[in-house]
Protein backbone atom coordinates (compact mmCIF):
# COMPACT_ATOMS: atom_id res chain seq x y z
CA UNK A 1 0.00 0.00 0.00
CA UNK A 2 2.88 2.23 0.99
CA UNK A 3 4.36 1.75 -1.69
CA UNK A 4 1.86 2.05 -4.67
CA UNK A 5 1.08 5.69 -2.58
CA UNK A 6 4.67 6.66 -3.38
CA UNK A 7 4.30 5.37 -6.80
CA UNK A 8 1.26 7.77 -7.48
CA UNK A 9 2.92 10.85 -5.21
CA UNK A 10 6.07 10.49 -8.26
CA UNK A 11 4.04 10.39 -11.09
CA UNK A 12 2.01 13.30 -9.75
CA UNK A 13 5.20 15.13 -8.53
CA UNK A 14 6.43 14.54 -12.57
CA UNK A 15 3.41 15.71 -14.11
CA UNK A 16 3.32 18.90 -11.78
CA UNK A 17 7.07 19.44 -12.85
CA UNK A 18 6.54 18.93 -16.54
CA UNK A 19 5.53 22.08 -17.52
CA UNK A 20 5.79 25.70 -16.17
CA UNK A 21 4.55 28.97 -17.37
CA UNK A 22 1.12 30.71 -17.51
CA UNK A 23 -1.13 27.80 -17.94
CA UNK A 24 0.10 23.98 -17.11
CA UNK A 25 -2.30 22.56 -19.69
CA UNK A 26 -1.61 22.49 -23.04
CA UNK A 27 2.24 22.96 -22.89
CA UNK A 28 4.50 21.20 -25.10
CA UNK A 29 7.42 19.20 -22.84
CA UNK A 30 9.75 17.49 -25.37
CA UNK A 31 11.21 14.35 -24.54
CA UNK A 32 14.51 13.80 -23.03
CA UNK A 33 15.78 11.86 -26.05
CA UNK A 34 14.64 14.06 -28.43
CA UNK A 35 16.55 16.76 -26.21
CA UNK A 36 19.24 15.20 -26.97
CA UNK A 37 19.89 15.30 -30.35
CA UNK A 38 22.40 17.68 -30.73
CA UNK A 39 23.78 19.12 -33.92
CA UNK A 40 27.54 21.00 -34.29
CA UNK A 41 28.71 23.19 -34.32
CA UNK A 42 28.62 23.51 -30.38
CA UNK A 43 31.22 26.21 -28.85
CA UNK A 44 32.55 27.26 -25.30
CA UNK A 45 34.01 30.95 -25.63
CA UNK A 46 33.96 29.96 -29.77
CA UNK A 47 36.36 27.04 -28.98
CA UNK A 48 34.98 24.20 -30.91
CA UNK A 49 33.82 20.79 -28.60
CA UNK A 50 34.67 17.98 -30.03
CA UNK A 51 30.62 16.09 -29.45
CA UNK A 52 31.02 13.82 -32.49
CA UNK A 53 33.42 11.92 -31.00
CA UNK A 54 31.65 9.29 -28.35
CA UNK A 55 33.10 9.45 -25.11
CA UNK A 56 32.67 13.63 -25.23
CA UNK A 57 29.26 12.88 -26.09
CA UNK A 58 28.06 10.85 -23.32
CA UNK A 59 29.53 13.34 -21.09
CA UNK A 60 27.83 15.80 -22.25
CA UNK A 61 24.49 14.01 -22.41
CA UNK A 62 24.92 12.92 -18.73
CA UNK A 63 25.33 16.79 -17.64
CA UNK A 64 22.90 17.78 -19.92
CA UNK A 65 20.22 15.06 -18.46
CA UNK A 66 20.79 15.72 -14.87
CA UNK A 67 20.17 19.54 -16.03
CA UNK A 68 17.02 18.68 -17.65
CA UNK A 69 15.77 16.85 -15.09
CA UNK A 70 16.46 19.33 -12.17
CA UNK A 71 13.75 21.60 -13.90
CA UNK A 72 12.89 23.70 -11.10
CA UNK A 73 16.60 24.64 -10.63
CA UNK A 74 16.06 25.59 -14.41
CA UNK A 75 12.93 27.63 -13.76
CA UNK A 76 15.04 29.38 -10.95
CA UNK A 77 18.39 29.75 -13.40
CA UNK A 78 15.98 31.85 -15.77
CA UNK A 79 14.27 34.07 -13.26
CA UNK A 80 17.25 35.28 -11.51
CA UNK A 81 19.12 35.84 -14.82
CA UNK A 82 17.46 38.81 -15.72
CA UNK A 83 18.25 40.57 -12.20
CA UNK A 84 22.03 39.56 -12.45
CA UNK A 85 23.18 38.95 -16.04
CA UNK A 86 22.75 42.39 -17.82
CA UNK A 87 25.38 43.54 -15.37
CA UNK A 88 27.72 40.24 -15.92
CA UNK A 89 27.23 40.50 -19.37
CA UNK A 90 28.28 44.10 -19.30
CA UNK A 91 31.36 44.17 -17.30
CA UNK A 92 32.54 41.20 -19.39
CA UNK A 93 31.95 43.01 -22.89
CA UNK A 94 34.26 46.17 -21.43
CA UNK A 95 36.78 43.96 -20.47
CA UNK A 96 36.61 42.31 -24.09
CA UNK A 97 36.15 38.55 -22.63
CA UNK A 98 33.77 35.94 -24.02
CA UNK A 99 29.99 36.65 -23.16
CA UNK A 100 29.84 33.03 -22.30
CA UNK A 101 31.75 33.31 -19.42
CA UNK A 102 28.19 34.32 -17.59
CA UNK A 103 27.46 30.46 -17.45
CA UNK A 104 30.07 29.72 -15.27
CA UNK A 105 28.57 31.77 -11.84
CA UNK A 106 25.20 29.80 -13.09
CA UNK A 107 26.63 26.85 -13.16
CA UNK A 108 28.86 27.51 -9.52
CA UNK A 109 25.81 29.33 -7.91
CA UNK A 110 23.11 29.10 -9.57
CA UNK A 111 23.55 32.61 -9.20
CA UNK A 112 22.74 32.90 -5.47
CA UNK A 113 25.00 35.16 -3.44
CA UNK A 114 25.00 33.45 -0.08
CA UNK A 115 25.47 30.13 -1.76
CA UNK A 116 28.60 27.99 0.14
CA UNK A 117 30.24 25.27 -0.74
CA UNK A 118 31.59 22.36 1.99
CA UNK A 119 34.79 23.52 0.58
CA UNK A 120 34.45 27.24 1.53
CA UNK A 121 33.71 28.57 -1.78
CA UNK A 122 31.19 31.74 -1.33
CA UNK A 123 29.12 34.12 -3.80
CA UNK A 124 28.46 34.23 -7.29
CA UNK A 125 31.28 33.06 -8.24
CA UNK A 126 32.22 30.86 -5.51
CA UNK A 127 35.27 32.42 -4.61
CA UNK A 128 37.63 30.75 -2.30
CA UNK A 129 38.95 33.01 0.61
CA UNK A 130 42.65 33.55 -1.14
CA UNK A 131 41.87 33.40 -4.15
CA UNK A 132 39.26 36.38 -3.92
CA UNK A 133 41.79 38.65 -1.02
CA UNK A 134 44.33 37.77 -4.04
CA UNK A 135 41.96 39.45 -6.92
CA UNK A 136 41.33 42.41 -4.37
CA UNK A 137 38.00 41.25 -2.92
CA UNK A 138 37.89 42.23 0.68
CA UNK A 139 36.83 39.05 3.34
CA UNK A 140 36.50 39.32 6.50
CA UNK A 141 34.59 38.86 9.83
CA UNK A 142 32.77 42.59 8.63
CA UNK A 143 32.33 42.55 4.48
CA UNK A 144 32.88 39.68 2.54
CA UNK A 145 32.80 40.99 -1.10
CA UNK A 146 32.96 37.45 -2.43
CA UNK A 147 29.23 37.94 -2.38
CA UNK A 148 28.98 41.37 -4.08
CA UNK A 149 27.56 41.48 -7.56
CA UNK A 150 29.89 44.28 -9.30
CA UNK A 151 32.98 43.28 -7.09
CA UNK A 152 32.89 39.35 -7.43
CA UNK A 153 32.61 39.60 -11.02
CA UNK A 154 35.47 42.37 -11.13
CA UNK A 155 37.56 39.89 -10.02
CA UNK A 156 36.04 37.09 -11.65
CA UNK A 157 36.82 38.51 -14.70
CA UNK A 158 40.73 39.27 -13.44
CA UNK A 159 41.27 35.51 -12.76
CA UNK A 160 39.45 34.88 -16.03
CA UNK A 161 42.37 36.97 -17.90
CA UNK A 162 45.50 35.54 -16.02
CA UNK A 163 44.02 31.78 -16.66
CA UNK A 164 43.46 32.84 -19.92
CA UNK A 165 47.05 34.15 -20.40
CA UNK A 166 49.18 31.35 -18.35
CA UNK A 167 46.94 28.46 -20.03
CA UNK A 168 46.13 29.76 -23.55
CA UNK A 169 42.25 28.05 -23.57
CA UNK A 170 39.04 29.41 -22.36
CA UNK A 171 38.40 25.88 -21.62
CA UNK A 172 41.03 25.28 -19.72
CA UNK A 173 40.80 28.16 -18.17
CA UNK A 174 37.28 27.22 -16.76
CA UNK A 175 39.02 23.93 -15.94
CA UNK A 176 41.80 25.99 -14.13
CA UNK A 177 38.70 27.95 -12.36
CA UNK A 178 37.48 24.78 -11.01
CA UNK A 179 40.26 23.23 -9.26
CA UNK A 180 43.37 25.49 -9.52
CA UNK A 181 45.67 26.56 -12.30
CA UNK A 182 48.71 24.60 -10.62
CA UNK A 183 46.41 21.25 -10.80
CA UNK A 184 45.85 21.78 -14.02
CA UNK A 185 49.57 22.78 -15.11
CA UNK A 186 50.52 19.57 -13.31
CA UNK A 187 48.21 17.45 -15.32
CA UNK A 188 49.57 18.85 -18.76
CA UNK A 189 52.52 17.70 -17.91
CA UNK A 190 52.65 14.81 -16.69
CA UNK A 191 50.32 13.73 -18.94
CA UNK A 192 51.43 15.02 -22.51
CA UNK A 193 48.82 17.09 -23.76
CA UNK A 194 46.74 20.41 -23.03
CA UNK A 195 43.57 19.77 -24.70
CA UNK A 196 41.28 19.66 -21.86
CA UNK A 197 38.83 17.01 -23.70
CA UNK A 198 41.56 14.40 -23.49
CA UNK A 199 43.25 15.00 -19.96
CA UNK A 200 42.08 13.08 -17.84
CA UNK A 201 41.42 14.85 -14.58
CA UNK A 202 39.40 15.11 -11.00
CA UNK A 203 35.95 14.06 -12.04
CA UNK A 204 34.60 17.25 -10.87
CA UNK A 205 36.47 19.09 -13.22
CA UNK A 206 36.10 16.24 -15.81
CA UNK A 207 32.11 17.27 -15.22
CA UNK A 208 32.63 20.84 -14.65
CA UNK A 209 33.13 22.17 -18.69
CA UNK A 210 29.90 20.20 -19.46
CA UNK A 211 27.89 21.51 -16.75
CA UNK A 212 28.39 25.12 -18.59
CA UNK A 213 27.84 23.73 -22.10
CA UNK A 214 24.52 22.55 -20.31
CA UNK A 215 23.55 25.80 -18.99
CA UNK A 216 24.36 27.61 -22.14
CA UNK A 217 22.56 25.08 -24.10
CA UNK A 218 19.18 25.66 -21.99
CA UNK A 219 20.01 29.34 -22.07
CA UNK A 220 20.62 29.85 -25.57
CA UNK A 221 16.98 28.09 -26.47
CA UNK A 222 14.53 27.23 -23.18
CA UNK A 223 11.45 27.39 -25.13
CA UNK A 224 13.10 23.97 -27.15
CA UNK A 225 13.25 22.43 -23.44
CA UNK A 226 10.12 23.40 -22.44
CA UNK A 227 10.63 26.41 -20.61
CA UNK A 228 8.33 28.79 -21.07
CA UNK A 229 8.58 31.89 -18.98
CA UNK A 230 6.64 34.84 -20.09
CA UNK A 231 8.32 38.67 -19.58
CA UNK A 232 6.19 38.80 -16.29
CA UNK A 233 7.49 35.54 -14.59
CA UNK A 234 11.64 36.66 -14.44
CA UNK A 235 12.16 38.38 -11.48
CA UNK A 236 12.78 41.80 -11.96
CA UNK A 237 16.06 43.40 -13.22
CA UNK A 238 17.95 44.76 -10.06
CA UNK A 239 17.76 48.37 -9.65
CA UNK A 240 19.03 50.83 -7.37
CA UNK A 241 21.36 54.00 -5.98
CA UNK A 242 24.84 54.19 -5.39
CA UNK A 243 25.65 56.16 -1.97
CA UNK A 244 29.04 56.73 -0.38
CA UNK A 245 29.46 56.46 3.38
CA UNK A 246 32.25 57.32 5.39
CA UNK A 247 31.53 56.98 9.12
CA UNK A 248 34.05 57.67 12.28
CA UNK A 249 32.15 54.72 13.88
CA UNK A 250 30.31 51.57 13.05
CA UNK A 251 27.00 52.74 11.62
CA UNK A 252 23.62 50.34 12.56
CA UNK A 253 22.19 49.39 9.04
CA UNK A 254 18.97 50.27 10.27
CA UNK A 255 19.81 54.06 10.36
CA UNK A 256 20.66 53.60 6.64
CA UNK A 257 17.47 52.42 6.49
CA UNK A 258 15.52 54.46 7.85
CA UNK A 259 17.08 57.03 6.06
CA UNK A 260 17.37 55.28 2.78
CA UNK A 261 13.40 55.11 3.44
CA UNK A 262 13.33 51.62 3.43
CA UNK A 263 13.84 48.46 5.42
CA UNK A 264 16.49 46.84 7.19
CA UNK A 265 16.37 43.43 4.60
CA UNK A 266 16.70 45.84 2.11
CA UNK A 267 19.41 47.22 2.86
CA UNK A 268 20.97 43.16 3.53
CA UNK A 269 19.34 42.12 0.57
CA UNK A 270 21.23 44.56 -1.96
CA UNK A 271 24.27 44.71 -0.04
CA UNK A 272 25.01 40.87 1.04
CA UNK A 273 28.62 41.38 1.33
CA UNK A 274 27.82 43.48 4.85
CA UNK A 275 27.74 40.70 8.03
CA UNK A 276 25.82 41.56 10.66
CA UNK A 277 24.26 44.76 12.04
CA UNK A 278 26.43 47.54 11.14
CA UNK A 279 28.37 48.69 8.47
CA UNK A 280 31.93 49.18 9.87
CA UNK A 281 33.48 52.39 10.61
CA UNK A 282 35.69 53.73 7.51
CA UNK A 283 34.94 54.63 3.62
CA UNK A 284 32.14 51.84 2.39
CA UNK A 285 29.86 52.49 -1.00
CA UNK A 286 26.58 51.08 -1.05
CA UNK A 287 23.52 50.38 -2.62
CA UNK A 288 19.59 51.76 -1.72
CA UNK A 289 16.56 51.61 -3.68
CA UNK A 290 16.79 53.23 -6.45
CA UNK A 291 15.41 56.97 -6.06
CA UNK A 292 16.24 57.16 -2.62
CA UNK A 293 19.17 58.47 -2.90
CA UNK A 294 18.21 62.20 -3.04
CA UNK A 295 17.80 63.69 0.09
CA UNK A 296 19.58 60.89 1.45
CA UNK A 297 22.64 62.60 3.22
CA UNK A 298 20.77 65.04 5.03
CA UNK A 299 18.03 62.60 6.24
CA UNK A 300 20.90 60.23 7.40
CA UNK A 301 22.68 62.95 9.22
CA UNK A 302 19.46 64.08 10.98
CA UNK A 303 18.91 60.63 11.71
CA UNK A 304 22.15 59.10 13.27
CA UNK A 305 22.69 62.72 14.95
CA UNK A 306 18.97 61.88 16.94
CA UNK A 307 20.33 58.51 17.36
CA UNK A 308 23.29 59.67 18.89
CA UNK A 309 21.95 62.51 21.51
CA UNK A 310 18.52 60.21 22.40
CA UNK A 311 19.40 56.35 22.80
CA UNK A 312 19.46 54.70 26.24
CA UNK A 313 22.62 53.39 25.75
CA UNK A 314 24.75 52.85 29.46
CA UNK A 315 27.95 50.56 29.69
CA UNK A 316 27.39 47.97 32.48
CA UNK A 317 30.52 46.79 34.16
CA UNK A 318 30.69 43.46 34.21
CA UNK A 319 30.70 42.05 38.35
CA UNK A 320 31.85 38.69 39.51
CA UNK A 321 29.16 35.69 38.69
CA UNK A 322 27.53 37.43 35.72
CA UNK A 323 27.43 36.21 32.59
CA UNK A 324 25.46 36.91 29.46
CA UNK A 325 22.24 34.99 30.20
CA UNK A 326 22.16 36.73 33.85
CA UNK A 327 22.85 40.17 32.46
CA UNK A 328 20.09 40.02 29.84
CA UNK A 329 17.68 38.76 32.57
CA UNK A 330 18.47 41.59 34.85
CA UNK A 331 18.25 44.04 32.31
CA UNK A 332 14.82 42.09 30.42
CA UNK A 333 16.86 42.16 27.01
CA UNK A 334 16.92 39.14 24.99
CA UNK A 335 20.38 37.58 25.20
CA UNK A 336 20.47 37.59 21.56
CA UNK A 337 20.56 41.33 21.06
CA UNK A 338 22.95 42.22 23.53
CA UNK A 339 25.56 39.46 21.97
CA UNK A 340 24.59 41.35 18.80
CA UNK A 341 25.15 45.21 20.39
CA UNK A 342 28.02 43.85 21.43
CA UNK A 343 29.31 41.78 18.48
CA UNK A 344 30.01 38.84 20.73
CA UNK A 345 30.23 34.67 20.26
CA UNK A 346 27.21 33.02 22.08
CA UNK A 347 29.81 31.51 23.71
CA UNK A 348 32.41 34.48 24.37
CA UNK A 349 33.90 34.29 27.86
CA UNK A 350 33.08 37.76 30.01
CA UNK A 351 35.38 38.87 32.81
CA UNK A 352 34.90 41.02 36.43
CA UNK A 353 35.72 44.93 35.05
CA UNK A 354 34.51 43.75 31.44
CA UNK A 355 32.16 46.36 29.75
CA UNK A 356 28.98 45.78 27.96
CA UNK A 357 26.81 48.07 26.21
CA UNK A 358 22.96 47.35 27.17
CA UNK A 359 20.44 49.62 25.54
CA UNK A 360 16.88 49.84 27.36
CA UNK A 361 13.57 51.93 27.59
CA UNK A 362 14.47 52.50 31.45
CA UNK A 363 17.15 52.10 34.05
CA UNK A 364 16.57 49.51 37.06
CA UNK A 365 17.68 51.68 39.90
CA UNK A 366 19.18 48.83 41.67
CA UNK A 367 21.47 48.14 38.46
CA UNK A 368 22.39 52.25 38.03
CA UNK A 369 25.17 52.32 40.84
CA UNK A 370 27.06 49.78 37.85
CA UNK A 371 26.41 51.72 34.75
CA UNK A 372 28.84 54.55 33.90
CA UNK A 373 28.32 56.78 30.96
CA UNK A 374 30.74 56.22 28.07
CA UNK A 375 33.83 57.76 27.21
CA UNK A 376 34.77 59.67 24.22
CA UNK A 377 32.52 61.54 21.98
CA UNK A 378 30.53 59.66 19.22
CA UNK A 379 30.54 61.54 15.80
CA UNK A 380 30.18 59.87 12.40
Amino acid sequence: MKLRLFFLLGILLFSLSNTYGEEFKGAPFPSLISSLKLSPPLSFCDERVPIEIQEIRERLEKEFLLSLWDRPQVILWLKRSKRYLPYMEKMLKEAELPDDLKYIAIAESALRPHVSSKKGAKGFWQFMTDTGRRYALTVNEHIDERRNLFASTQAAIGYFKDLHKKLGSWTLAAAAYNMGEQGVEAEILEQGTDYYYHLYLPIETQRFVFRILSVKLIFSNPERYGFYLSEDDYYPPLVFDRIHLNGAQDIPIRIIAQAAKTHFKVIKDLNPEIRGHYLTEGSHTILIPKGSAKGFSSRFEDLFKRWVETKKERVYLVKKGDNLSLIADRFNVPLAALIIWNKLDLKAHIYPGDQLIIYRQELQPAETEEEVPREGKESL
